[in-house]
């Protein structure tokens, strides 16, 4: 009897990187006017990217049903095998909800953890799951230790524009026009379930200034346990800049023979903060 990880596309983990890791990703829909594409499958996120600087429609994202949740919990519980489900923030999304509901039928059998996160920020609670797998932890154990680890979880993130945040109705027209002409850079972060803005950076430098004070006030970053650094659109020119700026953080991990784990944003997240975002998730001390 085995433990088998399910998680959604929110989570940024593509098909090929699950197959790897030995996860089931479930992809959700994100729809461009009247096309809907499964994400991960029919829409990698490069290909996401493309398609949202070259539209005018705003794309949208659907939840997982509990039907599709059953589907699979069916399929992967069918050996008698255990399923630990890490989904979307319930914050951000219905997914928790419909997983959940999914799970009634599968008392024992299935367990459900809300990520309160999104992104790389889910992304690392996956990765502190099958860690813990490893060191053979009963189910009941791993839970309990990423409902605590998930608290100390934080992802910071710089925007490039604030023009996405417009089309999505998170902004007015005016604030985001105003930013434009000032070259204002966007932070935020995931905070509770939520996304958060934490401050404006006049300037890709200041920005990622602001990054580096943001992890300092943590008190650093906990490089015992699973981090992840990622950009959003085609080009990681951003974020490489990010790391050389702020080699005194990654210095020490760098020279002990780690290379900094870099993935990409893909739609659930991209919609909202468009291409040339750059993003850091971490566990603080």
């Amino acid at each position: 009897m085995a433990i088998r990880i399910l998680t959604d596309s929110a989570s940024d983990i593509t098909q090929a990187e699950a197959e790897k890791l030995g996860i089931t990703v479930i992809p959700l829909n994100v729809s461009f006017g009247d096309t809907s594409y499964r994400d991960g499958i029919d829409l990698d996120h490069f290909g996401f990217y493309s398609k949202l600087i070259e539209t005018d429609e705003f794309p949208k994202t659907s939840q997982v049903s509990p039907y599709e949740y059953e589907e699979y919990y069916t399929k992967l519980t069918a050996g008698g095998d255990i399923v630990l489900c890490i989904t979307l923030s319930s914050k951000l999304s219905g997914c928790f909800q419909s997983a959940n509901i999914a799970a009634e039928e599968f008392e024992g059998r299935v367990f459900v953890v809300d990520s309160l996160n999104a992104t790389i920020g889910q992304r690392i609670l996956i990765e502190m799951a099958l860690d813990l797998i490893n060191k053979g932890l009963s189910i009941e154990n791993i839970v309990e230790k990423l409902e605590e680890e998930k608290n100390y979880i934080h992802l910071i993130a710089l925007l490039d524009t604030l023009e996405y945040l417009k089309k999505g109705g998170r902004i007015s027209a005016a604030v985001a026009t105003a930013g434009a002409l000032l070259n204002i850079k966007p932070v935020v972060s995931v905070v509770g379930g939520e996304v958060i803005f934490l401050g404006m950076a006049r300037g890709s430098k200041n920005g990622n200034n602001k990054l580096i004070e943001l992890v300092k006030k943590e008190n650093g970053i906990n490089f015992s346990k699973p981090l992840s650094l990622a950009y959003s659109g085609h080009s990681r020119t951003l974020l490489d800049k990010y790391i050389e700026d702020s080699t005194s953080i990654y210095e020490d991990y760098i020279k002990a023979g780690n290379a900094l784990p870099i993935h990409t944003v893909g739609s659930t997240i991209g919609a909202h903060v468009g291409p040339g975002a750059i993003a850091l998730a971490f566990f603080a001390p």
